[in-house]
């Protein structure tokens, strides 16, 4: 651009300026007073300035040029509001083509577990499983019921099966929100609610129907070896755990659900394996202030053990008098209430306990790894909490073992 200079009593100014010159001062850009046309030798307003000059040089916005390189590698598409440049190597498509395909709805949805067919890692990190043939066996083992289900709300004809319960699994494995997940999978948060709500139900129900109480030979079979040598007559190793929930509004809620071990609201529940990773024992949820005796008085382990048989637990579990009449011992740490120390036999035993109790830790932590179970739960989900923790420990169920052979 060329600046204008602009001098009283100078010769006209069509005389000084090139045919070619575009004016860059302005009045209304510089704070200039408008000049007056009626004035010899002074400047015109900027729209008549140009106007003049594209009818004195027939110039137009086309004649401003395109350097030849940039022109031969790329192709230029005008619009109604600016010129895009597209590579070569697209496809020429008209640009009301290529907006109208952006803005139509997808056939598949973003989130379709056929995307991930041959994801491993997506598949573990979405739904806790190894891979895309864990993930069929495993809804699989749900039954013909898949395909014949009836809905809490309304039935659902604009999502398969698969993604259906792949919805399912990334709610308990992410905990994501209803509304990520209708944007995931192109569907109403209504329809994500229905769907999740139903699937927990149905999966609780047809999973609960399998008998995981392994009988005494099979335990002994599957159990490592040095658990073996050291405590033969284990059946299964208990222990409970709690999972935070959202602060109810009735104050009856407020209390029965209240921990004072986590100091907030929870919900808690029993958790039974046996010496060989497989967890064959879980509790209903109770709320956080049930103790873990009365877990006990109110489960079916004493029913479920033979005689002859001994469970491994932690210390607060001191329900020798329960399992007595059923010939069935605790293996629990000894208390060291009232007394000033232990003897080296007690300790080494206490050592051994211990050392063989952290397997039911390592199940629970690997449970945990179901987001759900950490997050604190809303009152819709609270309400499903035995449902949501079965599921989330029989998916564990379907895990490649963490427990060595020889621990």
């Amino acid at each position: 651009m060329v600046c204008l200079l602009l001098h009283a009593g100078t010769t006209p100014l069509k005389k000084q300026l090139k045919e070619s010159a575009v004016p860059s001062l302005f009045y209304w850009t510089e704070g200039l007073k408008e000049p007056s046309s009626s004035e010899p030798g002074t400047l015109r307003s900027g729209r008549e300035y140009i106007s003049h000059q594209a009818e004195r040089t027939s110039c137009s916005f086309e004649a401003f040029e395109i350097p030849t390189d940039l022109v031969s590698q790329e192709e230029v598409i005008e619009t109604d509001d600016s010129p895009t440049l597209l590579s070569s190597d697209e496809p020429s498509q008209p640009i009301h083509l290529l907006v109208n395909s952006a803005s139509q709805t997808p056939s598949r949805p973003m989130f379709s577990i056929e995307n991930f067919i041959n994801d491993n890692a997506g598949i573990m990190f979405y739904t806790g499983l190894s891979s895309y043939q864990d993930f069929t066996f495993v809804l699989q083992t749900l039954g013909e019921s898949i395909y014949h289900l009836n809905y809490l709300y309304s039935q659902v004809e604009n999502m398969n099966i698969e993604d259906q319960f792949f919805l399912t699994l990334i709610k308990l494995r992410q905990y994501k929100t209803n509304f990520e997940l209708s944007r995931l999978f192109s569907i109403s948060e209504f329809s994500v609610c229905n769907i999740w709500i139903t699937w927990v139900n149905l999966m609780s129900c047809q999973w609960r129907e399998i008998d995981l109480w392994p009988d005494r030979d099979i335990v002994r079979f599957f159990c490592p070896t040095d658990f073996f040598h050291k405590f033969p007559t284990t059946r299964v190793i208990v222990d409970g755990t709690e999972c935070p929930v959202k602060k109810p509004k009735p104050p009856i809620a407020q209390q029965s659900t209240f921990s004072t071990y986590k100091n907030r609201n929870t919900i808690k529940v029993l958790a039974g394996a046996t010496p060989g990773g497989l967890i064959s024992y879980l509790s209903p949820a109770y709320g956080g202030s049930t103790s873990d005796r009365q877990i006990v008085e109110r489960s079916s382990l004493m029913n479920l053990c033979d005689k002859g048989d001994s469970i491994m637990a932690d210390k607060g579990f001191n329900v020798q008098d329960l399992f007595a009449p059923h010939d069935v011992t605790i293996n629990i740490p000894t208390f060291f209430k009232n007394r000033n120390q232990m003897s080296n036999k007690t300790v080494q035993r206490d050592r051994k306990i211990s050392s063989k109790r952290v397997h039911i830790e390592r199940l629970i932590g690997l449970a945990k790894t179901y987001k759900i179970l950490t997050q604190a739960l809303n009152t819709t989900e609270t309400k499903l909490a035995s449902e949501i923790t079965f599921c989330c420990f029989m998916l564990c169920n379907f895990r490649r073992c963490i427990i060595p052979k020889h621990a």
